[in-house]
């Protein structure tokens, strides 16, 4: 099954000429600009941080909701979609970072970069450890919207 890391989120402009964007399935992310491209470039850090909150405490972090008229797409930078990604494998096997460690023969604190979103992990390192949970990176570039 294929994993993704593009949410929706509303866009609306608010009484002081200020674009706000929400995330339906991230209750606690928000954020705005001045202008409505700006809030949305906003958005990706937005997004990211919040996803990273949830890897912090824990948290689950949810499936996408279905896009809805009037909304926009924000996606997830790559790195951090794969730590996501690798994090919700693990949790969903109910596997602990010392268990993956002994599994994959490496130091504990390896994988702890690897699930931490503010360590500059290599791509390689994480496509490797996504393989041994039995997914793999595709990469799409598209045009921008």
């Amino acid at each position: 099954m294929a994993m993704q890391f593009e949410y929706p989120a509303r866009v609306e402009q608010d009484d002081a000429g200020f674009w706000l964007v929400t995330f339906p399935d991230f209750p606690e992310a928000a954020t705005d600009g001045r202008t409505r491209e700006a809030a949305l470039r906003e958005a990706v850090d937005c997004l990211q941080e919040a996803v990273a909150g949830r890897l912090k405490r824990g948290d689950d972090i949810p499936v996408p909701s279905s896009c809805q008229p009037g909304q926009s797409l924000v996606t997830l930078p790559a790195l951090h979609a794969m730590k996501a990604a690798l994090y919700q494998l693990l949790r969903s096997a109910h596997l602990s970072q010392n268990g993956f460690a002994a599994k994959l023969g490496k130091d504990e604190k390896e994988i702890r970069r690897l699930l931490d979103p503010e360590h500059a992990s290599r791509m390689p390192a994480m496509e490797a450890a996504l393989r041994h949970m039995g997914k793999r990176v595709r990469i799409v570039v598209e045009d921008a919207v």
